[in-house]
């Protein structure tokens, strides 16, 4: 058995693998580090005196520091990035309805033609009361009370 022992490295197919392989663990070892910095700041549980425990913790000794911190507090990583996305989509979507109506709190012109539309379209109001209303509604003078007005007093 004393027959030549060939290793990865004398490959060079197999030791462009293991480079790659061994890149890549690096690079997910500084995503993970990095995603428990940020979830560190993110806790809002945690006393300022906690958070820079475990940073300081993680920092000084990486491998067991970050082990420590997915084994202690990893549970709920999770969930505080799904509460921090979902706390982001409301505020979007708020944002987006407020933007929509305008920003005072008043219906936007698209949702007062719409309105519009459908009275004519049950035949509540006359289409020279229509025309008058989308006028008013199209010129900024009137949202919904005006054209209300517009219309029932014809």
């Amino acid at each position: 058995m004393s027959g030549p022992t060939y290793l990865a490295y004398d490959y060079p197919l197999l030791s462009v693998f293991w480079s790659m392989l061994v890149f890549f663990l690096w690079i997910m070892w500084f995503v993970l580090l990095f995603r428990i910095v940020v979830d560190i700041f993110r806790d809002d549980d945690m006393s300022g005196w906690a958070k820079a425990g475990w940073l300081v913790f993680v920092v000084l000794l990486p491998f067991l520091g970050v082990f420590v911190y997915v084994i202690a507090r990893g549970k709920n990583m999770g969930r505080r990035e799904v509460a921090q996305a979902r706390a982001q989509q409301e505020a979007f979507a708020s944002y987006v309805r407020d933007t929509a109506k305008g920003g005072d709190g008043r219906p936007s012109s698209v949702d007062e033609l719409a309105k519009l539309s459908e009275i004519r379209g049950r035949g509540d109001i006359t289409d020279e009361e229509f025309r008058r209303a989308k006028e008013l509604v199209l010129s900024g003078h009137g949202p919904s009370e005006r054209a209300g007005s517009t219309a029932s007093g014809s």
